[in-house]
């Protein structure tokens, strides 16, 4: 049998693949099944910093008190009915999850600054999660913010939660960094112990015909994972303390074992169990099982990071060389 054993955010899994923050985790009965399903770990999908600054919620009040004053104004900040659940609903749900279930229960905070609501994260704690994800999805809009003000005040959120939390703290990045590597080592010494690779932005459409702005949710595709392979075959074989994950675009145990190969020590899968079932992940884990033993690998262990900058047999082909020679070779046929 085949070692598939895994140590992410200094947590022992019995192997890579956890479910990623989704829907599943919104109930009890979801949470059991993923466990039942073999699911390694499972994080709960975000609270909002606009659910926990008392800030926002007092500027949220202020603002609906002059609706009439500018009627488009309210629409910059999410109502309270918008959100799935209240932060002692969610504190709630970490808990029972943790009395109901073996597996690691991770939860998870979504924000963009440095405040008061970060406290929250000792509550997540306290309640038993035994990780912490922080979601650090923005979309920046202001001139005068530079993506060093950016890059600067996450990592100060980080210190600030290492400050008030012991159990270990996961970085949710995008890839939109100009030096992804600095800012990676800079939030490795912040007091980051993983990063997940990456966020996925859900991309705004508009309806020509209306003059509407869509939105709705798109589901990844296995397309998405050559983004994150880069990334995690560069910042595995850079970073001395801090572990890499993957979230996005991993479909089958062939985009598992890519990652893996590159450097991930956790697999995080969302659309394939929204699709599927957390029962997705048994298939994939039997399959990666099953390649793993006809191409004689003897654990998990053996097989992480063969592909990474450090050790590929040619790590050029993650820089600009390899940009270079395929435009330079292209032929049309």
């Amino acid at each position: 049998m085949i070692d598939m054993k895994t140590n992410y955010l200094g947590l022992e899994l019995e192997h890579p693949l956890i479910v990623g923050a989704s829907p599943q985790g919104d109930t009890l009965d979801g949470v059991r099944r993923a466990e039942d399903a073999g699911a390694a770990a499972i994080v709960f999908r975000s609270i909002f910093e606009e659910q926990l600054d008392t800030e926002a919620m007092a500027t949220f009040s202020a603002m609906e008190s002059h609706a009439e004053m500018f009627a488009e104004a309210t629409h910059f900040m999410p109502e309270p009915t918008e959100f799935k659940v209240g932060p002692e609903q969610y504190f709630e749900s970490i808990r029972r999850a943790k009395e109901a279930v073996k597996i690691p229960v991770i939860g998870s905070l979504n924000g963009t600054s440095l405040g008061g609501w970060l406290r929250y994260a000792g509550a997540i704690e306290e309640v038993g999660a035994d990780a912490l994800e922080l979601n650090v999805f923005d979309v920046p809009m202001n001139e005068k913010v530079s993506g060093a003000d950016i890059e600067r005040e996450t990592v100060e959120m980080v210190r600030e939660l290492r400050r008030q939390i012991r159990i270990p703290i996961a970085v949710k990045l995008s890839p939109f960094h100009t030096s992804l590597p600095h800012f990676a080592a800079a939030l490795q010494e912040a007091g980051a112990d993983g990063l997940v690779l990456f966020n996925r932005f859900f991309e705004p459409d508009i309806d020509i015909e209306n003059l509407e702005v869509i939105t709705e949710m798109r589901l990844s595709n296995s397309s998405e994972v050559l983004l994150r392979l880069r990334w995690l075959a560069i910042l595995s074989g850079l970073l001395e303390k801090t572990q890499v994950a993957v979230t996005g675009g991993v479909h089958t145990a062939t985009d598992a074992i890519k990652a893996v190969m590159c450097g991930a020590s956790a697999v995080q899968i969302v659309a394939g169990v929204l699709r599927h079932g957390p029962e997705r992940l048994h298939a994939i884990r039997s399959e990666m099982q099953r390649w793993m033993i006809e191409h004689e690998y003897e654990s998990l262990a053996s097989m992480r990071g063969c592909m990474n900058i450090l050790r590929a047999p040619n790590p050029n082909v993650f820089s600009r060389a390899n940009y270079m020679r395929i435009l330079q070779t292209w032929v049309n046929e």
